[in-house]
């Protein structure tokens, strides 16, 4: 199993920017699709975006398409989502989240198997 921790979450002013790290350890997540969370208070958890092991296909929610981007880098074992212009709304705790091994990153809200404690994004209006 793949052992993930977040962080980069904060307290930031409507229009701002961060950029969200979520590290692996333990057995090889180079293989594993990967996927980014949030769940708001109240609010079911939600996909936001995921990514192929490789990189090479992504996914972005519509609520956040233009403003977020996800992107790996197996070398170091991580996986980023960074996050720009946020509105309030965007206020949630995010989570990421390991895949099973070689499970496709389509459909991309099943099928994971390590999921991180996560890290709470705070956006002030």
């Amino acid at each position: 199993q793949v052992q993930l921790v977040e962080s980069g979450g904060g307290l930031v002013q409507a229009g701002g920017s961060l950029r969200l790290s979520c590290a692996a350890s333990g057995r090889t997540f180079r293989n594993n699709a990967m996927g980014w969370f949030r769940q708001a208070p109240g609010k079911e958890r939600e996909i936001v975006a995921a990514i192929s092991w490789n990189g090479g296909t992504t996914y972005i929610a519509d609520s956040v398409k233009g403003r977020f981007t996800i992107s790996r880098d197996n070398a170091k074992d991580t996986v980023y989502l960074q996050m720009n212009s946020l509105k309030p709304e965007d206020t949630a705790v995010y989570y990421c989240a390991a895949k099973v091994a070689r499970a496709p990153v389509f459909p991309v809200s099943t099928s994971y198997g390590s999921w991180g404690h996560g890290t709470q994004v705070t956006v002030s209006s």
